[in-house]
């Protein structure tokens, strides 16, 4: 398939339909995105793999080159589901006006593989002495299924990885993991005119509540990290439903809350800690309590900031590496022992709202920089192993 342009390589990703989303009605398949830029890189020479993840979900590896270490540049397929009637244009439209491409997609982040092809193509006459990877997975969005199956799989991918979420070029290298978890609580119902006829899930949710503060502000007073803007880990309890009548015991009460881990907070650790600290509340209250992610964990994230790939990222962008508040899927590529790190063009406070964009002034920064990785771990890694 022909290459085109960039700004039509934008549109038909935008064009292209990915959402993945938690709910039945909105989850889409990414074929199309993948299918896109199988050809594209397919025709720039890349061995392109595209195994399925899921039903309809597919990751895509393509490789320019061989041999150990090179450079992988990633991001995700998907995006998130959107509100039509509050975009000003058509969301699948790509969009130009104030400088900007508008467009789901355009920022976070499926334009960053127009990017990366629109880097590479004038380097690919030159001596690929170590590979380059490019990597797009699915369901980034809503479980991060395909970075967990390519963890899953343990294949060796390249000496540095960099995620071209939108940081505005920015290199980042830590992120707070996400935990979201239920509770459930089994009780007995019965009339309410008689305490001793039931045993309430409420109350007994009453006291997970006080425990799970009671842990919330143990661990702000043990964990603390500067570099975020927010330093110690949150809990925020999200929804709570319970009961159905006031003249009712309540029989069952259940309560989503979201665990945002520091850098050295491990999720399975919290997570036996929180289950300790119910067991007694389920003995007192006489009822059922049962602790479980909606979501599998996505671990914290830390790259050592002596590491090659961020003195290089600090020293291509002017800027010292930093942490966001943000999840990605560093941590996946960094257990297949990738050097890691975060940077990419646009402005995240942009990404999962109306009129998406993504601001032209950032594409040639972003060639660049691409680019001068590329020669980095690529082209010239006279002494790398």
């Amino acid at each position: 398939m022909p290459i085109p342009p960039l700004k039509e390589q934008f549109a038909a990703l935008v064009a292209a339909p990915s959402v993945s989303c938690t709910q039945p009605g909105w989850d889409q398949s990414n074929r199309p995105v993948i299918e896109l830029l199988a050809a594209w890189l397919g025709e720039l020479g890349f061995a392109c793999e595209t195994p399925q993840v899921a039903p309809g979900k597919f990751n895509l590896l393509a490789s320019y080159g061989s041999g150990p270490g090179g450079l992988v540049l990633a991001g995700h397929s998907d995006t998130v589901p959107f509100d039509a009637a509050l975009w000003a244009s058509d969301p699948l439209k790509l969009r130009e006006a104030d400088d900007r491409w508008y467009g789901l997609g355009s920022c976070d982040m499926k334009g960053f593989f127009a990017l990366v092809i629109e880097a590479v193509r004038p380097l690919l006459q030159q001596p690929f002495r170590r590979p380059l990877l490019i990597l797009a997975t699915c369901d980034e969005e809503s479980s991060m299924s395909g970075a967990r199956a390519l963890a899953a799989a343990g294949q060796p991918l390249g000496r540095a990885a960099v995620i071209g979420e939108p940081t505005g070029l920015r290199p980042v290298r830590l992120h707070k993991g996400i935990m979201m978890e239920r509770i459930d609580i089994l009780g007995q119902s019965g009339h309410s005119s008689n305490p001793a006829y039931g045993h309430s899930a409420l109350e007994a949710m009453h006291g997970v509540l006080g425990e799970l503060m009671a842990l919330r502000g143990q661990w702000q007073g043990e964990y603390h990290n500067p570099l975020f803007d927010v330093p110690q880990p949150t809990l925020n309890f999200g929804c709570i439903h319970g009961g159905d009548n006031p003249n009712r015991i309540c029989g069952q009460c259940a309560l989503e809350f979201d665990l945002r881990p520091l850098p050295g907070m491990d999720p399975q650790q919290l997570r036996a800690i929180i289950r300790q600290r119910l067991q007694p509340l389920a003995e007192r209250h006489q009822v059922k309590i049962e602790l479980a992610p909606l979501f599998p964990a996505v671990p914290p994230f830390e790259q050592a900031a002596d590491s090659e790939l961020v003195r290089l990222a600090e020293r291509l962008t002017g800027h010292r590496a930093e942490a966001v508040a943000f999840a990605t899927e560093a941590p996946y590529l960094q257990q297949l022992g990738c050097e890691t790190l975060v940077l990419g063009p646009g402005d995240i406070a942009c990404a999962h709202q109306p009129d998406e964009y993504l601001q032209l002034e950032c594409i040639e920064p972003t060639l660049q920089m691409l680019r001068r990785l590329i020669e980095h771990y690529c082209l010239q890694p006279a002494a790398r192993p």
